[in-house]
């Protein structure tokens, strides 16, 4: 089902090049002027970039960090402009952030993570908006945190302050503990967004996902793979020596190189044997649908005989033993184990709510 309060919403980027796909491409910060004119210049040599980025204010973790030149690296852009015919997009995170961008010319803004992450600032934000709602094109990136309703609640005020030209970026989400990249994609949740809001453009952001260079063109293969609209790739003409985010940049050579070996494969039609495929998975969901309600049948049963001897509705040693031995039986028949956890858990939650309600129904 489309998304009800977004229907004439339009990409905020259009590709420009010969490409099908939108690609963004500058340094994580603008350091200086030698060295935004320099990367942008190869960029711009490299045929492959739509939009030159750059961060002017660089909202950091932890102070004493690079947070970024300031309005000064806003003159820089405009040379960027005149010199390359490149447009150009930074980022904001306050009402004067986007008077300043408006005045300096810039053509996109940006929503970083941990601004989407505060409504109260996507509002400020937004307010600024209205009384120039089509002067930028938006782009919006998901929250740190994997809270999709978040995430559509910035991109439907930005849409509130009357801006068409609004799209979403896609830069992992923030998890605790290890994990091999900086941000995990979490794929499901644009997929999801996508299945929300289908007429929006979806831009994936390899770099803030992957955290390291040696991922920006595996995890940028997924994307096209997954069907995204586009990409946001951090490049800097010295990426050892950024100030910051050093560790997930790429040279523009190196950007060219990974964009020429990206192939991308228009949609195509469903072959005979996909279709038949398809169809028998559909009839396996009707017999899941209908284990799952016969399952939920006897829960209701075990908790009213529960109910009727005074047993706790949760039982954690059953629960314990019922995870292990059916992720065994799962992983026995090449079911990957986190999956069935996943699943069990979501199971079990919905089982201990209906069993929950008896007691307010009996």
């Amino acid at each position: 089902m489309r998304h009800p309060v977004f229907p004439d919403i339009i990409p905020a980027v259009i590709p420009q090049q010969s490409h099908a796909k939108v690609v963004i491409a500058g340094p994580c910060s603008a350091e200086s002027r030698n060295q935004i004119i320099e990367t942008a210049t190869a960029l711009k040599e490299s045929g492959k970039v739509d939009l030159f980025r750059a961060g002017i204010w660089k909202p950091r973790t932890r102070p004493g960090g690079f947070e970024g030149c300031g309005s000064e690296g806003l003159k820089w852009l405009q040379e960027v402009k005149a010199a390359t015919g490149l447009k150009t997009a930074t980022e904001v995170a306050t009402a004067q952030h986007v008077m300043e961008a408006a005045d300096a010319g810039i053509d996109t803004i940006w929503l970083g993570a941990r601004t989407t992450t505060n409504p109260f600032a996507v509002q400020e934000i937004a307010d600024a908006l209205s009384e120039m709602p089509d002067r930028f094109g938006i782009l919006v990136k998901n929250p740190a945190n994997p809270d999709l309703d978040l995430w559509i609640g910035a991109i439907q005020r930005i849409y509130n302050s009357g801006a068409r030209r609004i799209s979403a970026i896609h830069r992992g989400f923030s998890v605790y503990g290890t994990s091999p990249y900086r941000n995990p994609p979490q794929w499901h949740i644009p997929i999801e967004l996508h299945r929300k809001m289908p007429e929006l453009q979806l831009i994936f952001d390899p770099s803030h996902t992957g955290g390291k260079r040696d991922l920006v063109a595996p995890l940028a293969r997924e994307a096209y793979e997954l069907g995204f609209d586009g990409l946001i790739i951090e490049s800097h003409c010295n990426p050892d020596c950024a100030l910051s985010d050093a560790a997930q940049q790429i040279t523009p050579s190196e950007l060219k190189y990974i964009l020429e070996n990206l192939v991308f494969k228009p949609a195509g039609e469903p072959t005979q044997r996909m279709a038949e495929l398809r169809s028998r998975i559909d009839c396996l969901d009707s017999q899941l649908l209908e284990v799952i309600a016969q399952r939920m049948e006897l829960t209701d049963e075990i908790g009213r005989l529960k109910l009727d001897n005074g047993i706790p509705v949760l039982q954690p040693q059953r629960y314990e033993t019922l995870m292990e031995t059916r992720v065994a039986e799962a992983e026995n028949l090449g079911i990957d184990r986190k999956f069935m956890s996943s699943l069990l858990a979501i199971l079990h939650e919905e089982s201990v709510k209906r069993q929950l309600a008896l007691k307010g129904r009996l």
